[in-house]
């Protein structure tokens, strides 16, 4: 998709790195949302007391909310695993929404970024794998038996893999189509007012998906958790 105007784009172009900010406008505006986060975040701890004040609160709220909800899927065991799924839905989420406002991109619309979370996500599933049932987490691709091992570590092997897949291009897909929308409308109709209602499901869509990520990220740690089959 090629965009009329991303600002941060042309702000490289001002330092002479105009060529590698069109090449890659994912990483930069990766960087963009780290910077925003890492602001917010330091914004909220700023002034952390026994009484919170109005930024404490807001991020109380999201962080007590998702480690609430991840304890209910993973259960109790899975908490030590709350700063990485944490994190995950965070950043999809606001590398989702920065993609509403003229003249952002969001990473997430690039498939580099959402593949690089995927892999994230699925290494980190046997890490956890691993860590929980040693060398017995092997068994998890041979099977019952060893007669099926020819049978099932493919069907196994293609199954982790096509977990990357749909990680990465179901959330690629949706953000990616959302944009192509927004760019025509932008270019048809205006560049605020016409596009308005798209704007705003758009906020349900960045949250949605920033949510399926993160519920399928947990499924797959609390499955690695549990047992090897």
């Amino acid at each position: 998709m090629v965009h009329p105007y991303l600002f941060f784009v042309k702000l490289f172009e001002t330092v002479g790195l105009g060529h590698f900010a069109h090449a890659y406008p994912h990483v930069i505006y990766s960087w963009v949302v780290m910077i925003i986060l890492l602001t917010l975040g330091a914004i909220g701890a700023k002034s952390i007391s026994l009484i919170p004040a109005k930024a404490q609160n807001v991020f109380e709220i999201i962080i007590s909310g998702i480690e609430n909800f991840m304890v209910d899927v993973a259960g109790e065991e899975g908490r030590w695993l709350f700063p990485l799924v944490a994190t995950i839905f965070i950043y999809i989420f606001t590398c989702n929404l920065i993609g509403l406002i003229p003249g952002f991109f969001p990473p997430t619309a690039s498939l580099n970024t959402t593949a690089s979370c995927a892999l994230t996500v699925v290494i980190f599933t046997h890490i956890i794998g691993l860590k929980y049932h040693g060398i017995k987490y092997i068994k998890h691709f041979l099977g019952p038996v060893w007669w099926m091992i020819p049978i099932v570590f493919p069907i196994e092997v293609i199954g982790h893999v096509a977990r990357i897949l749909s990680l990465s291009f179901r959330l690629f897909g949706n953000m990616m189509g959302h944009e192509l929308v927004l760019g025509i409308l932008f270019g048809l109709a205006g560049l605020f007012f016409a596009p308005l209602p798209i704007m705003a499901l758009g906020i349900f869509v960045a949250l949605v998906q920033a949510f399926v990520f993160f519920l399928l990220s947990i499924m797959y740690f609390s499955g690695a958790m549990e047992h090897a089959h």
